[in-house]
């Protein structure tokens, strides 16, 4: 009889550790906040990120932001940082992340900026990634980044790493990319940087 009290009165103790635990809070939770501060390190703060070669975030889908930040978690998209910036946010923080950075708006265009003219098979990329280049969501779910007004080192960049293999979390992307030479990406990039 003793041993059922006992178990019974563990688990009823145990019982508060099975439910989820509290969703962070940016705004007043200060060990996340000071995490998600990291970010703005390499992102930037309000969007504007340090060096060229680094993405915009804020304003990204939110589907999409979760699905790079798990692409990197489990190492199907490698870069230098990433890895261990999601190492250090909890399931929760991640998905909370990816919600902040996508409420987050996108950095104005800069004054002067040029637009160029739409290089030949940009309409492929328009079917994905939707006609204004703002990013979509897909029939199944998924969510295409934004493009316009990404910087041209980084689009180029990805792209290459698209086409020669190093990136390999979108199958799609590394078929096309591969399949286009040098000077298309680089037309491509320039054209969406415009944007």
């Amino acid at each position: 009889m003793r041993t059922q009290i006992v178990f019974g009165v563990l688990v009823v103790l145990a019982a508060p550790a099975i439910v989820a635990q509290a969703i962070p809070d940016p705004s007043t939770d200060r060990e996340f906040s000071a995490k998600l501060s990291v970010c703005n390190e390499c992102h930037g703060p309000n969007g504007v990120r340090r060096n060229p070669t680094i993405p915009v975030i804020s304003g990204q889908p939110e589907k999409y932001l979760l699905k790079q930040l798990h692409d990197f978690e489990r190492g199907d998209r490698q870069d230098e940082v990433m890895p261990w910036m999601t190492e250090t946010l909890t399931p929760q923080e991640l998905g909370v992340a990816a919600t902040y950075f996508a409420k987050q708006t996108w950095p104005a265009r800069p004054a002067g900026a040029a637009s160029t003219p739409p290089p030949p098979g940009i309409a492929a990329c328009q079917t994905c990634h939707a006609p204004d280049f703002l990013g979509a969501t897909q029939a199944d779910g998924t969510a295409t980044p934004r493009l316009a007004g990404q910087s041209y080192e980084y689009l180029v960049e990805s792209m290459r790493r698209f086409a020669e293999g190093e990136r390999k979390n979108n199958t799609i992307m590394t078929k096309m990319m591969a399949a286009m030479s040098p000077a298309d990406r680089q037309a491509m990039a320039r054209y969406l940087s415009g944007l």
